[in-house]
């Protein structure tokens, strides 16, 4: 553990100025947090679904109540624009209000035809699960695994980004304002220093039953290695490097302009942002002077004005790595069509970039750019676009844009992702799984197999005493 002088900053990225910092916790204080949140669940287990609901729907509400606050928090420590942290905190209610109302059918025994006299799976609450989160998503990111985690039964400790910890103490107090038992839901401020250390300690704990973090490739090596060790439960979302596929048949005005959202959004610092822009060629040109003009409209500023629709990145290194990815595709052969600058000024901003020119060989297409900057490569025909879309470590999300939808279905099943969308930009909601194979990680948050990944998917077999045993089946 780091020492216990060290302190957690919580800067403005707009401005570079210091908002608050907090002690770090120390080992004494994780193994308190571990202990009250084993106590709490422990009852809670026991606590009728209809009761857990109510904490649930106590959760939105208040997410609605205090909606101007949360979303101002989510703007001052990470600096999106403060129209989509307002919008995060809706989801956030709603997500909440859906598991409340769907959970019960969610976590229902599910009747098995056997020889037996009664057969079934029910599922039932792991135990004390263990959340490392980022800043990207600072309240979003959090209440898509507590939300079902919760309603089933389980507790949780939160180790969020040090970089938002007053988006962390929110929403332990949010949960305990909704009526949750005290303890139940725990965040633990933990800096980068001291991480390593923190998570196996957690993780090698028999109080802890299981794991699972939204973040990087590197992060979610080091977690699952410590979970595989530990034999706990894990669920990974990383990285993505999302293929944005434009066929010639598009719409292509109105591709661009989704494009540009589905890009620049959060100064598209989002997993399952389209980062790779593939462009069958005999609309390339048309689609790159769209894009360009559909981003060079999006204002960039003061993420507290609510024109504002590009914000700074959330720290001065992100900025730092993504100048040297454009710098190091430029001397690749990368074309700058607009942008590809960082901005002068206070603040950690990088100008809303679109890059022409892309080839496989670049960092922009090979590596996860997080911030705005949209790669356009220019594939011969669906054939090479799919092969490029695949052509990458990553499979988070995808989608296809094309005026033939049947089209659009066919080839997205060739391409690798978690998700697919033909004609809409990648998002998660709480009625579909959501998740990534390849390196973007495995498991799934959301809808009915989200709230199963922390259940114990447990087999029940009954027979009357006395009744002889049916046959031995085999293969």
């Amino acid at each position: 553990m780091a020492d216990e002088m060290a302190r957690l900053r919580s800067v403005n990225p707009a401005t570079e100025e210091e908002l608050a910092s907090f002690a770090e916790h120390a080992a004494e204080d994780l193994d308190r947090a571990l202990a009250e949140a084993d106590a709490a669940q422990r009852d809670w287990a026991r606590t009728p679904l209809e009761e857990r609901s109510e904490v649930l729907v106590g959760m939105a509400r208040v997410l609605r109540q205090r909606r101007p606050e949360y979303a101002g928090l989510a703007t001052m420590e990470m600096g999106k624009p403060i129209a989509e942290a307002e919008a995060e905190v809706d989801k956030c209610a709603w997500n909440c209000e859906f598991y409340a109302e769907h959970a019960a059918q969610f976590l229902a025994d599910a009747p098995v035809r056997t020889e037996a006299q009664a057969s079934y799976v029910a599922y039932q609450p792991l135990g004390v699960v263990l959340a490392i989160m980022p800043w990207n998503f600072p309240f979003w990111q959090v209440l898509r695994f507590a939300a079902p985690a919760l309603m089933a039964g389980n507790g949780a400790l939160l180790k969020h980004s040090p970089n938002v910890p007053q988006c962390a103490l929110a929403l332990e107090e949010l949960v305990a304002t909704a009526g949750a038992p005290s303890g139940l839901f725990r965040t633990l401020l933990v800096g980068d220093a001291s991480v390593g250390d923190a998570t196996e300690r957690l993780v090698t704990d028999a109080r802890l039953s299981a794991v699972t973090l939204t973040g990087s490739e590197r992060a979610g090596a080091a977690v699952g290695a410590a979970a595989g060790r530990a034999l706990k439960k894990c669920v990974l979302e990383l990285g993505g490097s999302d293929p944005f596929i434009v066929l010639a048949d598009a719409d292509l005005p109105n591709v661009a302009e989704q494009a540009a959202r589905a890009r620049f959004a959060n100064a598209g610092q989002s997993c399952i942002a389209a980062k790779r822009f593939i462009v069958e060629h005999t609309v390339a040109d048309e689609f790159e002077q769209r894009l360009v003009d559909a981003t060079a409209a999006l204002p960039v500023g003061d993420p507290l004005d609510p024109a504002t629709r590009v914000g700074p990145l959330a720290r001065a290194d992100l900025r730092d790595s993504l100048e040297r990815q454009v710098e190091e595709s430029q001397a690749l052969g990368a074309r700058v069509l607009l942008g590809g600058h960082r901005l002068d000024g206070r603040g950690w901003f990088f100008s809303p970039t679109v890059l022409a020119g892309v080839t496989p060989d670049m960092p922009v297409f090979r590596q996860e750019s997080f911030g705005p900057v949209a790669a356009i490569i220019r594939a011969e025909d669906e054939e090479a676009a799919v092969d490029l879309a695949n052509d990458t470590a990553y499979g988070l999300g995808a989608s296809i844009w094309t005026q033939d939808t049947e089209r659009g279905q066919r080839l997205g099943r060739r391409v690798q992702s978690g998700s697919l969308f033909v004609n809409g930009s990648v998002a998660s909601d709480p009625r579909l799984p959501f998740g990534g194979i390849k390196r973007s990680g495995y498991g799934r948050e959301l809808a009915a197999v989200g709230i199963h990944e922390f259940t114990n998917i447990r087999t029940f077999w009954v027979q009357a005493a006395g009744t002889p045993p049916p046959a031995t089946l085999t293969e």
